[in-house]
Parts: C-alpha cells; sequence; structure tokens
C-alpha cells in the first residue's frame, strides 16, 4: 500500500496531520531553548544541561509512562498529554531563570514521553482492517509517514526559529521577550494535535488487541522492566541504543565541528542540519520496499550511520559532511523504523505498549548520554591540548563515535537467530 492509499484513511490522516504541526512546534521549541539557556546563563555548560533534561525522563519516567500506557485507554493517555504540555510550553519562557526553565522542559519531556509509546502503539490499530491484520509492508510505510512528521520539520522548523527570532529582533523585544513568541507558538501547536486527536474517535485496542491484552496482562506485570526481559525488545534495543549514540554525538558535537573542523560557521551547521532532515525524508521515500527483512534493515542502517560518522571526523571536508549528513539521516530513519515495525510486528497488547515505551525511553536515554560524554571527551582533550592523529579534538571524538557505533551493530540480532512471528 502506498503513500496515497495510507492518507486516505480519515482517522491515520487526521492523526498525521496533528502530529506534524505538533513536531514543527517541537523542533522550534527545541532551538529556542538551547538559545534561551545560553543568553540566561552565558555557559556553553548550562547548554549541556539542557541535554540532561532529555535524559533524566527516560531514566526516571520510564517506568511511569509504562504503567500510564498500559492502564489508560491510548486516546486519552494522548488528549491528556497534549493539554499538559500546552500548559507548560505557555509558562517556560514567563520568568528567566534557569532553574524555572529547566524544571518546566523537564516535565515537557516526561509528559512525551508518555505520549509517543500511545500513539505508536495506536498505529497498527489505525490502519487494520475488520479482521484486525496488516501486512509488514503496510505497517512499514504507515511508521515512515508517522517518523516523517518528526524529521520533515527538522529544516522547517529550525527556518522558522531563525525567522522569528530576527522579526524579534526587528522589532526590539530584549531579553528573554525574544523567545516568548516561539514558545507560544509551540505551546499553540499542541493544542492543534489535540484536536486532531479528538476528532478521531477510536485508537484501539480493537477486538482481537483486547482479547489478546486480557490474556497476557497477568504475564507483563512486571512492568517497563519487564519490557526490557523480552527476547525481542533485547534484540531491537541494541540497535536503538547505537543509533541513538550516532544521533547524540553528532548533535553535541556538530556546532563545534563546522566551526573549529571545517571553519564553516552557523550557516554550515544549519546547512547540516537541514540535509540531515533531507537524507531522512529520502530514506523514509525507500525503506518500505524492504518489507520482511526488519531486523537486517536495522543492522545495515546502523552500520552505515557508523561509517559516515568514522568517515566525517576522519575526513574533516564540508563537501563530504554536507554529503554524509543525508545519508546519515537516510540510515538512522531506516534503522529507528525498522525497529519501531519490528516490535509492532512481534508483540501485542499489554507487551507491544511496553516495548515502545522502552524503545523511546533508549532512545532518548541513549541520544542524551551520548551527547553528555562526546561533549565532555572533545573539552577534556581540548584542555590537555591532545590532537590525536593530527585532529581536533571534536573531530577525533566523532571519529571514534563513528567506530564505536559500527562495533554495536554486532549486538544486533533476532531473538533465537531468526525474526519474531507477529503477533
Amino acid at each position: 500500500m502506498g503513500l496515497k492509499e495510507q492518507l486516505s484513511r480519515r482517522d491515520f490522516r487526521r492523526l498525521i496531520a496533528g502530529q506534524t504541526v505538533s513536531s514543527f512546534g517541537d523542533w522550534m521549541g527545541t532551538l529556542a531553548l538551547m538559545y534561551f539557556v545560553l543568553e540566561l546563563s552565558g555557559s556553553t555548560t548550562a547548554v549541556g544541561g539542557v541535554l540532561v533534561l532529555r535524559l533524566l525522563p527516560s531514566a526516571v519516567g520510564a517506568p511511569l509512562a509504562a504503567r500510564v500506557v498500559t492502564r489508560w485507554r491510548r486516546r486519552s493517555v494522548m488528549l491528556w498529554s497534549d493539554m499538559i504540555r500546552t500548559g507548560m510550553a505557555f509558562a517556560l519562557p514567563l520568568v528567566p531563570w534557569l532553574w524555572w526553565v529547566y524544571v518546566w522542559a523537564f516535565l515537557i519531556e516526561v509528559v512525551g514521553l508518555m505520549f509517543l509509546p500511545a500513539r505508536d502503539a495506536a498505529i497498527p490499530f489505525l490502519i487494520e482492517d475488520e479482521e484486525d491484520e496488516h501486512d509488514t509492508g503496510t505497517l512499514e510505510m504507515a511508521n515512515g509517514i508517522t517518523m516523517a512528521t518528526s524529521y520533515g520539520m527538522i529544516p522547517i522548523g529550525a527556518g522558522a526559529f531563525g525567522l522569528l527570532l530576527w522579526l524579534s529582533n526587528t522589532a526590539g523585544w530584549e531579553g528573554h521577550w525574544r523567545y516568548v513568541v516561539v514558545f507560544w507558538l509551540n505551546a499553540a501547536t499542541y493544542v492543534v494535535s489535540y484536536f486532531a486527536i479528538r476528532s478521531i474517535p477510536d485508537l484501539g485496542p480493537g477486538p482481537v488487541e483486547r482479547r489478546r491484552m486480557e490474556h497476557s496482562e497477568r504475564e507483563v506485570q512486571g512492568g517497563f522492566f519487564r519490557a526490557l526481559r523480552l527476547p525481542v525488545v533485547r534484540g531491537v534495543l541494541p540497535g536503538v541504543a547505537v543509533v541513538a549514540l550516532g544521533l547524540g554525538a553528532l548533535f553535541s558535537l556538530g556546532v563545534v565541528f563546522v566551526r573549529n573542523t571545517l571553519s564553516a560557521g552557523p550557516v554550515g551547521f544549519g546547512a547540516l542540519v537541514v540535509l540531515f532532515g533531507v537524507g531522512a525524508l529520502a530514506g523514509l521515500l525507500l525503506i518500505h520496499r524492504k518489507a520482511g527483512r526488519l531486523m537486517t534493515q536495522i543492522k545495515v542502517g546502523t552500520a552505515v550511520q557508523g561509517l559516515v560518522i568514522a568517515s566525517m571526523g576522519a575526513v574533516g571536508s564540508i563537501a563530504w559532511s554536507l554529503a554524509g549528513a543525508m545519508v546519515f539521516g537516510a540510515a538512522a530513519t531506516s534503522a529507528l523504523v525498522g525497529g519501531i515495525t519490528y516490535l509492532q510486528e512481534s508483540l501485542s497488547g499489554v507487551e507491544r505498549n511496553l516495548a515502545l515505551t522502552a524503545f523511546h525511553a533508549v532512545l532518548r536515554f541513549g541520544l542524551a548520554l551520548a551527547a553528555l560524554v562526546s561533549g565532555a571527551a572533545a573539552d577534556l582533550l581540548k584542555e590537555a591540548g591532545a590532537s590525536p592523529f593530527g585532529l581536533e579534538p571534536g573531530q577525533f571524538v566523532l571519529a571514534v563515535s563513528g567506530v564505536v557505533v559500527l562495533a554495536g551493530t554486532f549486538l544486533i540480532r533476532p531473538p533465537g537467530g531468526a525474526r519474531a512471528s507477529p503477533g
């Protein structure tokens, strides 16, 4: 089933429309948050604290999220999440105190960790027929479209943030008021998502899935940590972790790498981010042609990602870095969509909810941890005046991160050495 057929499903189309607008606001808000913190503190270390906010919700909020998504209906979880995040995004820029900003940013991430598993668990329900059936290619296409709502908004959100900041400066707004309009617009995008979800009568589970949930509920009382013991989850999560490692290293070191190694400045970094988004979209247009070989897709995607990052760091060429950003985006998207589809196909009911919670928790935790570790390693090398193999500190750490990602692909394996049967 192609793109046109997928979007012809009314409820799925409404979900996608709401997620596209919400993702646009999220990317604007993410960039605004980093610049806002930098203005409040004048410290790059404080900006690194923003990355900690991506780590802590996954570490302390994942068990709570698992309980919520298995006890509440998905539609209720998503509606309440959007309502709560609207208020939080509105409150965040009102007080120009660093601790105030950190608290609200942290809480937004916690609520987001509940929204995403509920959304992903609902996608199979939205594309199933009357017998609760779907094929792998159709599901993977649906996941690709959903992920496109996020990656596709990277360049658009970045451009909108720059435009709004320019307009604020032109209007003579000073201090933190330059960022208020961005965060409030982000809050408004959650409202759009809320009404889009509210227009969908049901997000599951369907009759067949409910019977499976009733049958399996007693077996998954361990909650979030039970998900980590599922063989299917253990097979996929190493891939999610190494993808997160690559993403975290590239985004953490990107500014320094572009400035010190490529001598390209903010425009070069902006081009790198835009091309990453373009590559991600290109990857989404291709992945559905590989249905039925999901574990291979995950392994190949992570391996290509590792090779690209390692070569970007080792070569230090602006031409290859820009081209590599596109390949990197396509590879990361292929691996992540493959992982989500694998879990959705292999599990159902409560186990599917828990597995998707674990997926997003590991992705966010790994992204933040990799960003913090790679940034700290580059700082330590810089303070020591070291240039291993004649490379700049950020350049060297980026290359090493690529090698680690490549090595991590050997941890990705299907349970029992074969693809699990769909649940």
